[in-house]
């Protein structure tokens, strides 16, 4: 075990250095050799060869931060933001708050890479399996997996206790999809299942660097003078899970940080909101207000010393800071003390506070939200960052995927054609929708009594169903396309081998879909290996009859997005040689000969049928191969799979050579349904003044069906439609010159973006023009994106209410995104839930997943996640809103309540003769912001709400706000200045006029430290009522956390000036309040002052409702006397989910309840609980509280009666 115990962990001395050397790495398993340049060698079962080259070791590490770090970084990450460096008591407790709370999680980070790197494994050690922990794991061992266990590392399959080398695994930690993924062993290696056996294994690996790509692996295994390809079949990723296999054999290939989960565990990029953007800004000019102040200060000073103020005793010893002879360093010195003084004025204690609010507004409300629970599927919303909630409040543009993010990505095989003829009677909702809007009045097409109903399949017509289609008139084209459905694939079939007990394990709906179909044709694919195909095949020589057949699969040419097909060559029993292919329609036709004639103008025909009626279709084709053709090329193919270098771009090659010549079969069909509620969401949105725009990758026919079934366009919109499917570009792409062609439709793209932009100018300037909806594909996307017609583009997108863009790629997706965010700054959101979306959604300011059927990747990269499009409703309109309402409120009343305190001190300074005099004793000044005055501006960051939900939600347009940040505009700011400035005058003058005449029982004068207290006590009594006049809803806690600051400062100043130590503070503040609060005018001016001071706010803010009301407002008063009903009934009904606890809570939740007093609105404020329930005939058991409530009731209504 001695080799274990000198793991090194730093980077390889061979691996990577050389800038000439292939990107490639060898792993030698079992004899030893000189290292080859640029290739790094490991060697199995012998760890003391092993150490030189010193590998990663297997140990994982996921904190933030280690021992020698912490301070340093955890300093740095909270000095992030604008924090300036000022009193030592609020920073430091801010600071402290935040350390705690990092070091909190990075704890629990730190127990959960203990709790996996001690995980025990089997490796192979002297001819028998050993467990040992993951941590211990090397590059080279041979390991042992058990079913349901993890991956300790990235692994190379060897062999595994399925006969034909096979194993399943489940991805879900990896990409969320819980499909079993089937992975195959390579024939050689299939004996190495003992430990004996295992220990004889000689092989070298050279394979590639260790990169994050999940889905890609080149390599070869050198074994036996052989050299085998390998692909990512054989690799089984950390982080995988085995499945309904008993265990597997494999060697380790990289450890640790080098796996490619961990080379993936990168965090989403780093989003900040728009106002934390505005808020820097903010913070810059209080920046050059204390700059400006201590200038003026400063000057000021350097211009008053004089020493014909002989009472000052400034003599020839005094020190420098008020030596009239050198008024430069006074000024100096004098500059730097100012800055200490008025440094209140940076809020410095304002990011945590947001950051507090942001954080339970994430957990508590979104997360908790029932409006945006799906019941069906247990999904509740996820705020994965409460960086953005405010954002949500800002949204002007969405941009959304299609498919599983509009539509339910539930597919269901609907029609067909084949060999242009259609079948399948059925009508889609689009069809249904177009035809309402044309007021067509369609028939209802009734199914027929024996139709096959299963998930999947919604197909009806007889002609095809139990055996008919022997009578059709091309009955071999039907087997084609049958046998193409049951075969071309990658389904796993599991279960029983009945048709009615089996299920299919597909990569996509599409896929089950299609082979469900076959199953109901009469063609069951029933069982798979690695090599073979089983299929039932009913009524093929004659009716009735059912026989299996077993079809060999030579090899596979795998679907991707950049081929959008995917190709399966087979042997028939016969020895006949069939390439089945499927794909899009246009990658199709392209590789189809030239025996289609009518067959491809009918088919094609038939897709745009079926793309009208908003159908996803596919093309079926074959070609029989040659002996000879098929050897030459599985040469070619090999070759290219072994290929180390670009081996994805040599197989596309290598297919290309195969694809072609191709005989057409016919298409399919495919439904996918309207998620609920997608057409009242969109419409809700537009009315709140938000632009949707949709990016799918199918036909434009689809897209634009599927645009009008969600209200995305209706017929009151112009279309203005940019397609590169024109008969001018056709022509064009017909020659084959690639230059001419992109030539050409560059001109023509450019030549609809002036056309259209002109059309649209023309629109806009009459005043009940048509609202615009803007087409294109993603070919003419392509030359729209150039440099010199982009801006063209965004110009007239923007005057576009919707959008759509169709057949476009990952990265358009994204760069359509970035051209508004960038050019035209508005705030962006995407939404969608596929692999393919990703790039889309960290474009976006926010981006957004859907936890839907295409796995967890765009959750993974999203900034929020929810289960159903139309949860964007809550999410934004109601959640956002409130969230923009709320931050705005926060930030600048924490800019007035520390410009006000902070220009009393100012206006004292012209008093001081500007010597930097304090006029309030330190401990005020440090815990003002902390203790006085913190609480109830988070609890207004928490509970104000201008408006219900339900109101929220019926009144969209109120969003509109946000999106015109009419919260936070300059003006806004300059008005809470210039009443701090107001009030700051107040204070400091009332007081000190009022208080030269005022005296102390003893008849003395109040003196600095009575007057300063005096007005410390007003500012901290008005800023907290101001806060109460700010509120649009006023709940207890509200009370409570006023009233509590308050107290806060009562009692500590009662213990503060109470205490006298041996070295008081300038013999300043001792006994002081007892003094004060002996005299009548304390009680006065604590009565007039905060009258006086918040009399302009409440005569503005009067003056704002009446006469300039914001739309809030309005609706505040259209419905002041109703009470809020916040739209409990429409709660879902989830008590059968429930604890006997939660269950009461429900049920006490749907009962009404006392309304608490308010400015706007009603604030719900906990009822009588049991007194309610019991009226409403609700069970909810008794608690101690609800008997001495309703005591207290009983006694108040006897009371009343007596009375």
């Amino acid at each position: 075990m001695s080799g274990w115990e000198r793991i090194r962990t730093s980077r390889s001395r061979l691996g990577g250095s050389d800038s000439r050397s292939p990107s490639s790495r060898t792993v030698r398993l079992g004899r030893v050799q000189p290292q080859a340049p640029g290739h790094r060698t490991i060697y199995c079962n012998d760890r003391e060869a092993n150490l030189p080259v010193r590998f990663k070791g297997n140990s994982i590490s996921t904190t933030k931060y280690n021992v020698f770090t912490f301070l340093p970084k955890g300093l740095f990450e909270q000095f992030s933001p604008v924090h300036p460096i000022t009193n030592v008591v609020p920073l430091s407790l801010v600071l402290f708050v935040s350390l705690v709370k990092e070091a909190f999680e990075d704890w629990k980070r730190l127990q959960n890479d203990k709790s996996i790197n001690n995980a025990l494994v089997d490796v192979l050690l002297d001819q028998k399996w050993e467990r040992i922990p993951w941590k211990k794991l090397q590059v080279g061992d041979i390991v042992k997996v058990r079913q349901d266990g993890f991956f300790p590392a990235d692994i190379l399959f060897l062999a595994g206790s399925n006969p034909d080398g096979v194993c399943y695994i489940e991805t879900a930690n990896l990409d969320g999809e819980t499909n079993l993924k089937i992975r195959k062993a390579l024939e050689k290696t299939w004996d190495y299942l003992t430990p004996e056996k295992a220990s004889e294994f000689k092989g070298e690996v050279q394979c590639e660097q260790p990169n994050n790509s999940l889905y890609t692996f080149t390599g070869n295994l050198i074994i036996q003078k052989q050299t085998l390809p390998l692909s990512p079949n054989q690799i089984l990723l950390r982080g995988c899970s085995l499945r309904n296999t008993e265990y597997i054999v494999g060697a380790v290939i990289f450890t640790g940080h080098e796996t490619k989960v961990m080379m993936n565990a990168m965090n989403v990029p780093s989003k900040r909101s728009t106002l934390e953007r505005k808020l820097d800004k903010l913070i810059l000019a209080l920046f050059g207000g204390l700059f400006l102040m201590c200038l003026i200060g400063a000057i000021a000073s350097g211009i008053f010393i004089n020493r014909k103020y002989y009472y000052l005793g400034l003599g020839a010893s005094v020190e420098n800071q008020f030596n009239p002879s050198n008024r430069f360093l006074v000024a100096l010195l004098t500059m730097f003390t100012l800055i200490t003084l008025y440094s209140t004025i940076i809020p410095i204690s304002l990011y945590v506070s947001i950051e507090m609010i942001k954080f339970i507004q994430s957990t508590q409300f979104i997360n908790k939200d029932l409006h945006m629970y799906h019941a069906e599927t247990n999904t509740p919303a996820l705020a994965r960052t409460s960086n953005l909630n405010e954002e949500l409040g800002q949204v002007e543009y969405i941009f959304s995927d299609k498919t599983g993010t509009l539509t339910r990505n539930l597919m269901e095989f609907f029609k067909c054609s084949i060999g242009g003829e259609v079948y399948g009677t059925g009508i889609t909702e689009i069809e249904k929708g177009g035809a309402e809007r044309s007021g067509i009045k369609l028939e209802e097409v009734h199914k027929s009594s024996n139709a096959i109903v299963e998930k999947g399949f919604n197909f009806d017509d007889a002609r095809l169903m139990r055996g008919a289609w022997r009578n059709e008139p091309d009955p071999d084209t039907c087997k084609e396309f049958f046998r193409c459905l049951a075969i071309c694939h990658t389904v796993l079939p599991e279960g029983d081998e009945s048709p009615e007990k089996v299920t299919y394990q597909a990569a996509s709906p599409d896929e089950e879909a299609l082979v469900t179909a076959a199953k109901n044709f009469g063609f069951f694919f029933y069982r798979r290996t690695p090599t073979t195909i089983y299929v039932r095949e009913s009524h093929v020589e004659k009716m009735g009859k059912v026989q299996d057949v077993t079809y060999e699969i030579l090899n596979v040419l795998e679907f991707n997005s950049t081929r959008k097909r995917q190709s399966v060559v087979c042997r028939y029993p016969d020895g006949r040689l069939v390439l089945y292919c499927k794909g899009a329609d246009s990658v199709i036709y392209e590789r189809l000969g030239d025996v289609n004639g009518d067959l491809k103008k009918k088919t094609r025909e038939h897709l745009e049928q079926f793309g009208s009626a908003g159908l996803r279709t596919l093309c079926l084709a074959y070609r029989d191969l040659s002996t000879d053709l098929y050897e030459h090329w599985n040469e070619k193919f090999i070759q290219a799979k072994s290929s180390l270098r670009d081996r994805e771009k040599k197989l596309d090659e290598v297919a290309e050579i195969i694809e072609k010549d191709l005989v057409l079969i016919g298409c399919t069909a495919i439904e996918d349904k309207l998620q609920e509620g997608v057409p009242s969401c969109i419409e809700t949105l537009s009315r709140a003044g938000i632009k949707i725009w949709m990016l799918t990758g199918d036909k434009m026919e689809t897209a634009i069906n599927i645009a009008y079934a969600c209200n995305l366009i209706n017929n009151d919109m112009k279309q203005l439609i940019i397609s590169s499917e024109t008969d001018a570009i056709r022509e064009v792409e017909e020659r084959g010159d690639q230059v001419e062609i992109a030539r050409f439709i560059r001109d023509s793209v450019s030549a609809d973006l002036k056309k259209n932009q002109e059309e649209a100018q023309q629109y806009l300037h009459t005043i009940s023009g048509p609202k615009l909806a803007l087409v294109i594909d993603g070919k003419c996307l392509m030359y729209a994106l150039d440099p010199n017609l982009r801006g063209m583009l965004l110009n007239l997108s923007l005057n576009c209410t919707s959008v759509v863009c169709c057949r476009v790629s990952p990265l358009q997706k994204a760069q359509v995104t970035s051209l508004v965010k960038k050019g035209a700054r508005k705030i962006t959101l995407s939404i969608g839930d596929g692999a393919n979306d990703v790039s889309m959604i960290q474009a976006a300011h926010v981006g957004i997943g859907i936890s839907g059927l295409e796995g967890m990747q765009a959750v993974m990269a999203s900034d929020f996640a929810i289960a159903q499009f139309r949860f964007l409703t809550d999410l934004l309109l109601v959640h956002g809103r409130w969230s923009y309402l709320r931050i705005c409120k926060v930030v600048t009343y924490f800019f007035y309540k520390n410009l006000t305190f902070t220009l009393t001190q100012f206006w004292f300074t012209f008093q001081t003769g500007f010597s930097g005099q304090r006029f309030y004793d330190d401990w005020f000044q440090s815990l003002y912001n902390v203790i006085f005055t913190a609480l109830p501006v988070i609890i207004v960051g928490l509970f104000d709400q201008d408006v219900s939900e339900s109101l929220s939600k019926k009144y969209p347009e109120l969003y509109k706000e946000g999106i015109r940040d009419s919260f936070f505009k300059w003006r806004v700011v300059g008005i809470w200045a210039f009443f701090s400035f107001y009030q700051s005058l107040v204070f400091y003058h009332f007081v000190t006029a009022s208080s030269s005449s005022a005296q102390n029982s003893s008849g003395k004068m109040f003196g600095l430290w009575d007057i300063s207290t005096m007005a410390f006590t007003c500012v901290v009594v008005t800023v907290n009522l101001r806060l109460l006049m700010l509120c649009n809803s006023i709940t207890r806690w509200h009370y409570i956390s006023v009233a509590g600051s308050i107290l806060a400062w009562f009692i500590f100043i009662f213990i503060y000036s109470g205490v006298m130590t041996p070295n008081d503070r300038q013999e300043n503040v001792f006994f002081v309040i007892y003094v004060l609060m002996s005299t009548f005018y304390f009680y006065l001016a604590l009565l007039l002052v905060p009258v006086a001071a918040l009399l302009g706010d409440f005569i503005y803010l009067g003056i704002q409702r009446w006469f300039f009301p914001y739309d809030y407002q309005i609706i505040q008063e259209m419905y002041r006397h109703e009470p809020d009903q916040s739209s409990r009934s429409e709660l879902l009904d989830i008590r059968n989910d429930l604890t006997p606890d939660e269950a009461r809570s429900y049920a006490i939740s749907q009962l009404p309840r006392e309304k608490s007093k308010h400015t706007g609105f009603a604030f719900d404020s906990p009822g009588y609980e049991s007194f309610f329930a019991s009226q409403q005939g609700v069970y909810a058991p008794q608690k101690a509280w609800d008997v001495a409530r309703r005591a207290s009731m009983r006694s108040g209504t006897r009371t009343g009666k007596k009375k």
